[in-house]
């Protein structure tokens, strides 16, 4: 994405980095939104509560919160906004990647061939994602991850900075491994993950993502 406006949705930290990779792209920013406003992110950009985003086709947006829950919550609330795909200039993606709508990829990602993304997943700084992953819908991968080939993310997993993941391994949905995990079995839904190897330490009632 390169000659649109982009409409960013979110005003904290994560957000920051959203618009420092819009600007590597030569984007417009056409809009910040956010219900708190908190620091303004530009000058000449005004923050704006998130009900002012246009609900259009004409306009391309980007969810820029790094909770999974939250980016889910906002993406079910629109009906025909344009979700941006922004992958930055010093990333490497293997051209066979299949990326979805609203996800976004930070400075120094490398993945490699096979992989599929799923929509509004964060691939954050310098991580790597090697051949036939599978990263479903809004999982986030924290700065620092190495996931070896054939690892599969279900939707909403967030995966702390630093973890790795060894060939073949499966996460289950809305589950949390911790910083600096290693993940070497598969690991069931709601659950969060620490150590090396990691570990199950609690397990999440079934929805627990969507309060």
């Amino acid at each position: 994405m390169r000659k649109k406006e982009l409409h960013i949705l979110g005003a904290g930290g994560h957000a920051k980095v959203v618009v420092a990779l819009a600007q590597a792209l030569g984007i417009r920013i056409a809009g910040i939104y956010a219900n708190d406003k908190g620091v303004p992110l530009l000058e000449d950009v005004p923050t704006l509560p998130l009900s002012r985003v246009p609900d259009l086709p004409s306009t391309h947006g980007v969810i820029a919160i790094g909770s999974n829950a939250a980016r889910q919550r906002i993406a079910a609330s629109f009906q025909q906004l344009t979700w941006a795909r922004l992958i930055h200039p010093t990333a490497w993606i293997s051209p066979d990647v299949k990326v979805g709508a609203g996800t976004v990829v930070m400075a120094g990602v490398i993945i490699q061939p096979g992989t599929q993304l799923g929509t509004h997943v964060i691939v954050n700084t310098s991580s790597s994602v090697d051949h036939d992953c599978k990263l479903n819908d809004f999982v986030h991968v924290a700065p620092g991850c190495h996931l070896a080939g054939n690892v599969s993310l279900a939707d909403g997993v967030f995966a702390g900075i630093s973890s790795a993941f060894i060939p073949g391994t499966q996460v289950g949905a809305w589950s949390v491994v911790g910083a600096g995990s290693v993940v070497t079995r598969s690991l069931a839904a709601n659950t969060t993950s620490v150590g090396v190897p990691a570990k199950v330490i609690k397990d999440r009632p079934e929805g627990w993502h969507l309060e």
